[in-house]
């Protein structure tokens, strides 16, 4: 019933994502979400712990792409300091963007990994382009204004993978 909402992993942090992980996977490349994704969505910064990191992917030749949702300005603002190339109202999960970030990254389906917050945005789009799919625990505990729809969705779809036992974040 959820093959388009569940992801292939589900992790706490992007900091699990090492090379190593992705090179054993065949992953080349991450198209990534922003908000609640990378940093918290009011924040307009990176961290120094996710610069780091950012650095440590491309060391291992890892390429990353972002695409949000969200508008020009906020996605430029992020993104531009640390020379990664973005895309701005991807409108996920229409699949538009996930094609362009493969584009523009210059990879197959198969060689991409998508990583984001929310499942029926990231995780739904990435799956219908057949992309493999990191689903994090949002950072944050607050969302936007329509991001709130979404969570609400997605705890329903979460309360029915732990009646089965398939709960994704156990505390």
């Amino acid at each position: 019933m959820y093959n388009f909402l569940l992801p292939d992993e589900f992790i706490r942090s992007v900091y699990e994502i090492t090379p190593e992980k992705l090179k054993d996977l065949g992953i080349k490349g991450i198209i990534t979400d922003l908000d609640n994704t990378l940093v918290e969505w009011d924040r307009a910064d990176a961290t120094e712990e996710l610069v780091q990191w950012f650095e440590m992917l491309r060391e291992a030749g890892i390429k990353i792409i972002i695409a949000s949702n969200n508008h020009e300005a906020r996605v430029r603002q992020f993104a531009e300091p640390h020379g990664i190339p973005f895309i701005f109202r991807a409108k996920k999960p229409l699949g538009a963007a996930y094609y362009a970030a493969l584009v523009q990254l210059r990879l197959r389906r198969h060689e991409v990994a998508m990583l984001g917050d929310q499942l029926l945005t990231d995780v739904m789009g990435a799956k219908r382009q057949k992309l493999y799919t990191f689903l994090v625990r949002p950072v944050a505990d607050s969302d936007g204004l329509v991001t709130k729809f979404n969570r609400f969705v997605e705890r329903r779809v979460y309360n029915d993978l732990k009646r089965k036992g398939k709960y994704p974040w156990e505390d």
